[in-house]
């Protein structure tokens, strides 16, 4: 007696893709959130740094593709070899983090509409792939801080 292929191969198939939902196989969405967050007061009227930690207690990796802020234009840079550029996005993985720091990955903030004094707050709004946008607030740094934690 042959039995046929088609229903095995199907219910095969759809297992295969549920446990690839996840990076871990769990499925669960990304769970992202910001922690040590700050600018170092600039030191220039047009171009300004910005530093988080994106930590995702979800499964699912995300990547962080933009930041918009009333501040004016942010791009997403990628420091390589000690050479920084502008990229299109950075992973945020399942069950990790994403830094951004001072020598590393950072925020660039240019054609600013002012220019931010210590004690003040950036507001920025982070873009993902596939999560909702997440809201942060840069506190604004003397401009030689460097954290002693979160980074």
């Amino acid at each position: 007696m042959r039995r046929p292929v088609a229903p095995l191969a199907a219910a095969l198939g759809a297992v295969l893709l549920l446990a690839g939902c996840g990076a871990d196989g769990s499925g669960s969405p990304a769970d992202l959130s910001v922690s040590a967050a700050y600018m170092p007061q600039p030191v220039s009227d047009s171009m300004a740094a910005g530093f988080l930690t994106l930590t995702n207690e979800g499964g699912t990796q995300d990547e962080l593709t933009s930041v918009t802020s009333d501040l004016g234009e942010v791009t997403v840079h990628e420091t390589a070899g000690g050479v920084m550029r502008k990229t299109a996005s950075l992973a945020v993985p399942a069950h990790g983090r994403l830094v951004l720091e001072s020598g590393g990955n950072h925020l660039m903030f240019e054609k600013l509409k002012h220019r931010p004094k210590e004690g003040e707050k950036v507001s920025v709004e982070l873009h993902f792939a596939h999560s909702d946008p997440v809201r942060a607030e840069l506190p604004v740094k003397p401009a030689t801080y460097r954290p002693s934690t979160g980074h």
